[in-house]
């Protein structure tokens, strides 16, 4: 069974009447239930609990919520009014163990995503591996990292976005860093056909890797700026010109405990497996799914192809460190070559590419358009490449975790 994180804790009990009638917020999910499997959570994910006598204790409920919870109706009303979103970074390694993202309407404004930040990785030629063995990934490939590719200029993505087959947009996050951005890509989901609500993204678009926790207010904004606006126009533009099928927030969210137990802000640790699934939920309720507004969605493959039988593949996302600013989409095509980082890990696959900062988490395509094989994860400082993870065993695990959630 694959390895993954796995939150320790249920929100069963907020259904009892006592705190529906109290906690009339708008945060509408508390963070992925503990799946039934018989594995045991991952240090990473461990519930801590805090003693004392608190407002769950007068209500009667189990000790298993989370504690970013209200503990008095003074924090309630704190709460209630958007406190969430204030970050304390000397908090954050005890608070952010479990994946909890409550609603908050009107946080994400056209101005706020704006001045978001690219969430970069780069590498260096140090960083780089050539060397044989390795448990996992196709044979040939395995261990080999074959000539930095040519070049390849990153092409704007013909507008407008919302009227093409490409199910992409930008994936918002806080971190302690300040509020950051990556790239994201509306994938099928088999247990609901037509009815998707999955995002397939970068590991660390989610969470912060190696000794740090997840992150908060994870939003996905699909077909972002469908027009290309440029972005001095974007602070004061309507909303529904820069996210006209809305802001669609995490409800759960997963990556593999590879990210988490290796992942770092630069360089390529936890790369090989740098890989999530959010299933989100809109920010204004309505009967129709994500896939079902976007109108389309693409089969998220988990059978690492071989680098040869793959003609071509195309990385798309809206890179926003400089020459870029994020507003618009853009997206690389080559043919993929190799890229080792730890003989260990599966190799992975990489193109040349312009893309920068921003891009982090955007889809990779086939040739057909149609099957999603990787997500972008690194680049170097020259901005002349990018590498994104083979989608194995490990990636359908997480995915299959994330589709199962309700």
């Amino acid at each position: 069974m694959p390895s993954i994180a796995r939150p320790a804790w249920r929100r069963s009990a907020l259904a009892a009447t006592a705190v529906a009638a109290v906690l009339t917020v708008t945060a509408t999910a508390c963070g992925p239930e503990e799946d039934k499997a018989d594995e045991k959570p991952t240090p990473s994910a461990t519930q801590t609990d805090k003693p004392g006598k608190s407002l769950k204790d007068d209500l009667g409920l189990p000790d298993d919520l989370p504690d970013e919870l209200p503990t008095s109706l003074d924090d309630l009303d704190k709460w209630r009014d958007g406190d969430w979103k204030n970050w304390d970074k000397d908090k954050w390694l005890d608070e952010a163990k479990e994946f909890f993202n409550p609603i908050i309407k009107d946080l994400w404004n056209p101005d706020r995503m704006k001045d978001a930040d690219g969430n970069d990785r780069e590498v260096d030629d140090g960083d780089i591996e050539d060397g044989g063995g390795g448990r996992d990934g196709s044979g040939e490939d395995q261990g080999v990292t074959d000539p930095t590719p040519r070049e390849v200029k990153a092409a704007a993505v013909k507008t407008p976005y919302d009227q093409d087959d490409m199910p992409v947009g930008k994936v918002f996050m806080d971190t302690p860093k300040g509020a950051m951005v990556c790239s994201g890509t509306v994938v099928k989901d088999p247990r609901n056909p037509g009815k998707s609500n999955l995002v397939a993204t970068a590991g660390h678009c989610v969470h912060g890797g190696k000794g740090k926790g997840w992150f908060r207010n994870v939003v996905f904004v699909p077909d972002y700026n469908p027009k290309g606006m440029p972005n001095a126009q974007l602070e004061n533009a309507p909303k529904q010109d820069v996210a006209p099928k809305g802001i669609w927030w995490a409800k759960h969210a997963r990556t593999t405990d590879f990210w988490i137990n290796n992942g770092a802000d630069k360089g390529g640790k936890g790369a090989p497996q740098d890989f999530a699934v959010i299933k989100v939920q809109p920010e204004n309720k309505g009967s129709a799914t994500l896939e079902q507004t976007v109108g389309s969605a693409v089969q998220a493959t988990f059978s690492t192809p071989r680098v040869k039988s793959l003609s071509s593949l195309k990385a798309v996302g809206y890179p926003a460190a400089p020459p870029f600013d994020g507003a618009k989409m853009y997206q690389c095509t080559d043919r993929p070559g190799r890229l080792t980082l730890d003989t260990t890990q599966p190799t992975m696959y990489r193109i040349g590419c312009t893309m920068t900062a921003g891009s982090s988490g955007g889809g990779w395509l086939d040739a057909s358009g149609k099957r999603l094989l990787s997500v972008t994860s690194i680049g170097p400082a020259t901005r002349d490449w990018l590498a994104g993870a083979r989608l194995g065993k490990e990636a359908k695990g997480v995915f299959d975790v994330v589709s199962k959630q309700g």
